[in-house]
């Protein structure tokens, strides 16, 4: 079912918390570190809502499936 379209999903392999900068990191080609620093600014600069939003992605975003190893 597999089209060759790019999907977001939470990382497996490069998670801190749950997986979702990972995954970010990963669909937009990023450094997840890069993706995690600006997420905790604008964290800090909207007063934790970024937080709550992280909590949300965590629950939307499906978690990657791919076999490691």
């Amino acid at each position: 079912m597999d089209n060759g379209s790019k999907r977001i999903m939470r990382s497996r392999t490069n998670r801190m918390i749950c997986g979702v900068c990972g995954g970010i990191g990963e669909y937009l080609n990023m450094d997840p570190t890069l993706v995690r620093l600006i997420w905790a600014l604008c964290s800090l600069a909207s007063v934790g809502m970024g937080l709550l939003l992280y909590f949300v992605a965590a629950v939307v975003i499906p978690e990657d499936n791919d076999i490691v190893g």
